[in-house]
């Protein structure tokens, strides 16, 4: 599948609080790899992080920010998820 096209949605306690799409990004996949290849050796499992979708806690009335306990699920099309819980903020 095209690496340009996926679907991001982010999750906080099971309600969708961002949905994005690669497609959307100010660079694309391919040039964000090649411009840091100059700088750096990737290796896999490296994660780049290039922002975030719509849907920011920090912009929703009122506010929404997250707490202990609360259970957090990054999903990326045909790439997997990753599932995480906040402990101490």
């Amino acid at each position: 599948p095209d690496i340009n096209n996926l679907n991001l949605i982010l999750e906080v306690n099971g309600k969708k609080m961002q949905s994005g799409n690669t497609k959307y990004m100010i660079f694309d996949t391919n040039f964000l790899i090649s411009y840091l290849s100059k700088f750096m050796s990737l290796q896999p499992g490296d994660l780049i992080t290039t922002g975030t979708p719509a849907g920011v806690g920090m912009g929703m009335k009122p506010q929404v920010f997250l707490k202990p306990g609360d259970k957090i699920r990054l999903s990326i099309d045909n790439l997997g998820e990753q599932n995480s819980k906040v402990v101490a903020i």
